[in-house]
């Protein structure tokens, strides 16, 4: 019999990740002071998020008879943002462009995931390879744009809004080349939902996305103002 999704692995799972995730970020933020001590470990994050998104896709590649190579490329907005992510922590500077387009995919996508993760019926268990490694990125994933948040690695503002444009527009193009060049069926739900039976797909979650975007930048900036003032 699958695992199941709300089954007793999955609650056991959530509540072991939901408490080191965040003992481990009240203790990083209470007792790394330094600069140096916060990078130290918000890379860290970064590499297990990088090693856990790469053994998902690898464990895509060989969960079917026929291996195909060109899935190593992830083709949901999760998995690519697992690896974008991972990447500009690694590589990028504080601050980055690619940091303003996938905090917040990183923490919604992570943690909405993590509650419903509707791949937890690949196999007998939650330790499926598939399945734990699929559970575990989106884990780092949100936990690594948190500590992005509580290192003060990004500066949120609306003057740096179009990043988001960007990234979206590199996300599309990357899944047009897997649909016609490749021969993907669907990659970043241009074609199919999010959920069955319901209108998601990007065409319709993009303008939403904007929308809530939006709000969360007034809102940022309206706080920040606010706190200004005061000051």
């Amino acid at each position: 019999m699958p695992a199941t999704v709300f089954g007793k692995e999955h609650f056991i799972y959530m509540a072991v990740t939901a408490v080191l995730a965040s003992a481990g970020l009240l203790c990083a933020k209470k007792y790394a002071k330094s600069e140096r001590a916060q990078t130290i470990i918000l890379k860290a994050l970064a590499f297990g998020l990088l090693v856990s998104i790469m053994a998902n896709r690898l464990s895509q590649v060989f969960r079917y008879n026929t291996v195909r190579w060109e899935q190593i490329i992830p083709d949901s907005y999760c998995g690519m943002t697992s690896l974008v992510l991972a990447l500009a922590v690694l590589f990028g500077k504080k601050d980055n462009p690619v940091l303003h387009f996938v905090w917040i995919l990183g923490i919604f996508g992570g943690i909405s995931t993590v509650i419903y993760p509707a791949f937890i019926g690949q196999g007998p268990t939650v330790f499926y390879l598939p399945t734990i490694s699929g559970l575990l990125h989106h884990s780092f994933c949100a936990t690594t744009a948190i500590a992005v948040l509580l290192f003060h690695w990004i500066h949120i503002t609306y003057k740096k809004w179009h990043y988001t444009l960007w990234g979206f527009t590199a996300y599309l193009t990357v899944g047009a080349f897997l649909i016609g060049c490749l021969g993907f069926s669907d990659a970043y739900h241009i074609y199919t939902p999010l959920l069955d039976n319901t209108p998601l797909t990007t065409w319709v979650m993009a303008p939403i996305y904007a929308v809530c975007y939006a709000l969360l930048l007034f809102v940022i900036e309206f706080a920040r103002k606010k706190k200004n003032r005061v000051e």
